[in-house]
């Protein structure tokens, strides 16, 4: 890995571009944000808890309706030249399968979540906010663990607007796969520590 990130550095490019991101090795702890190669380590066990839980709740749901593809991190998700992210969960519905590639996601998916870390939070919240709504994602979920929050983000007219809000109970509904609600206690399991 280190050869492939000397030879990027020594074209002496200003901005990473997807073909310099193709040259790491696979499994790099790298995505590609505003041609920035940004290091985004393992993430912690409640992370991993979370994204379990929920996306085993939407998972059961995309299957038992036939609906489309759920994938879940790492899958490239390439967005533009200088935009491939590595989104937590993402939705592509069966109409548009036609984006997935034999090794990445080639456009924006119809829906995404993000469930944030310390080291992931900054992107998420603004870079990718921004990128996802320019490049026509439909739904955004952002999952904090810490908070045990969920906020969903609706593209209306080009812009995300916020559609719902929970913190630590409640229910959040997805409009993008009509019909799937999930609390958010079956989310966010009491956690030792």
């Amino acid at each position: 890995m280190k050869a492939a990130l000397a030879e990027i550095a020594a074209a002496g490019e200003k901005k990473y571009t997807c073909a310099d991101y193709c040259k790491l090795p696979e499994g790099a702890p790298y995505q590609l944000i505003g041609g920035e190669l940004v290091v985004t380590p393992a993430p912690g066990t409640y992370h991993q808890t979370v994204l379990f839980n929920l996306g085993l709740e939407m998972g059961n749901f995309v299957r038992q309706g036939n609906l489309g593809r759920l994938l879940f991190a790492p899958v490239d998700v390439y967005l533009g030249e200088t935009e491939t992210y590595q989104p937590d969960i993402i939705f592509i519905a069966r109409e548009r399968m036609n984006i997935i590639e034999p090794q990445r996601i080639n456009g924006a998916p119809d829906l995404v979540v993000e469930i944030l870390s310390p080291v992931t939070a900054y992107y998420d919240l603004r870079k990718k906010f921004k990128v996802y709504e320019r490049c026509g994602v439909k739904e955004y979920w952002i999952v904090d663990p810490e908070e045990k929050s969920v906020q969903v983000f609706l593209l209306k007219e080009g812009r995300f607007v916020p559609d719902q809000e929970a913190e630590q109970t409640g229910e959040i509904s997805s409009r993008v796969l009509s019909g799937f609600t999930v609390r958010l206690e079956s989310i966010f399991e009491s956690w030792p520590g």
